[in-house]
């Protein structure tokens, strides 16, 4: 089997973070993943399904197995007239599944283009961007079952996708592990550009196309965001946070610069990294970490800093804007310790 003992995973995380797994084992079809799930290895010890490593944070070396998946494959398996199902394993590269998608004129994913991370990931995150979140086009999802080693298959209605949720996350985390999605995608495109600054960016282009969508936010993208590869960050650290309209309305006579969203439930969502920068925290460093210069959303590890030490930082935020606002803001990553 394709495994690797006390291998350091910095460059299995986008943080860079320097820590080792006792072992660990690089898996590239289903049937090594039931061989490794039917091993001790897999059977006894403690064991970490690893993606992208886009939006996860090492606080210490890993006393178990890290599994890599590295699954490839995309293919059509159903079109109509109207829409095409595109199954793609767990394993790809998510921006070059958009990619592929976006080449092939189906649409529905460009707005995700350019999120970091793996296709198996997206929907336990419920990746999402300008306005467009990943449940908006799975179709189904194949999983293994880590107990009983059978594959099962959710449709979207019993994914239970929520903001940056699903119920791979919650109630079934660590119960299965994904090894296909697949996506329900449009032939005849209707654009989604209500969200930021999207129709700014794209308006000198008459009649602009999935393909200008996709670029567009490629271009806002890497102006906003540091590259994982210079600046070592997991993209958005923080959810924005959901409050009831009534304490909004108290919010807002307090600060009126508030940007909120609808939510569901009669909620209203604020925009954690505004809340962030009021509280003065863009730019500011600290033990090799710190909030970077253009968006308060994202901890960028700036000099070897060490997983607690970004921990303890990101705390520090919590704190200070749960005292200015009264709101919680929490992790977007997942913390693996």
């Amino acid at each position: 089997m394709n495994y690797k003992k006390f291998l350091s995973l910095k460059e299995y995380n986008t943080f860079g973070i320097d820590v080792k797994s006792v072992y660990s084992f690089f898996c590239f079809n289903e049937n090594e993943l039931i061989s490794f799930l039917k091993s001790d290895k897999g059977r006894e010890e403690p064991y970490y399904i690893l993606g992208g490593g886009s939006n996860v944070l090492f606080s210490e070396d890993y006393k178990g197995t890290i599994v890599l998946i590295k699954s490839k494959g995309i293919s059509v398996v159903q079109e109509n007239s109207n829409f095409v199902f595109i199954k793609a394993a767990a394993g790809e590269i998510w921006d070059d599944f958009v990619e592929y998608c976006v080449i092939n004129n189906y649409g529905g994913v460009e707005n995700l283009s350019f999120i970091p991370g793996t296709v198996g990931a997206s929907p336990v995150q419920n990746i999402g961007a300008y306005g467009v979140e990943v449940k908006d086009i799975i179709d189904e999802i194949e999983v293994l079952n880590r107990k009983t080693l059978k594959k099962e298959v959710f449709l979207n209605k019993n994914c239970k996708f929520g903001y940056r949720d699903s119920i791979f996350k919650s109630e079934l985390r660590n119960k299965y592990i994904i090894l296909n999605v697949t996506f329900k995608l449009s032939k005849k495109h209707k654009l989604n550009l209500d969200y930021g600054n999207l129709n700014d960016e794209l308006k000198l282009i008459n009649n602009p196309g999935i393909s200008d969508v996709r670029q567009a936010v490629i271009n806002i993208r890497a102006r906003k965001l540091p590259n994982p590869d210079e600046f070592p960050n997991a993209g958005s650290f923080f959810k924005n946070p959901v409050v009831k309209t009534g304490y909004f309305k108290e919010l807002k006579e307090k600060f009126p610069e508030l940007v909120s969203y609808p939510a569901p439930d009669e909620k209203i969502k604020l925009a954690a990294g505004q809340l962030i920068d009021l509280c003065n925290w863009k730019g500011k460093r600290e033990n090799g970490t710190g909030v970077h210069d253009k968006q308060a959303l994202v901890i960028v590890n700036y000099n070897n800093a060490s997983g607690k030490d970004i921990l303890n930082f990101s705390e520090k935020i919590q704190n200070s804007v749960f005292e200015k606002f009264g709101v919680k803001i929490e992790r977007e990553v997942t913390l693996i310790n």
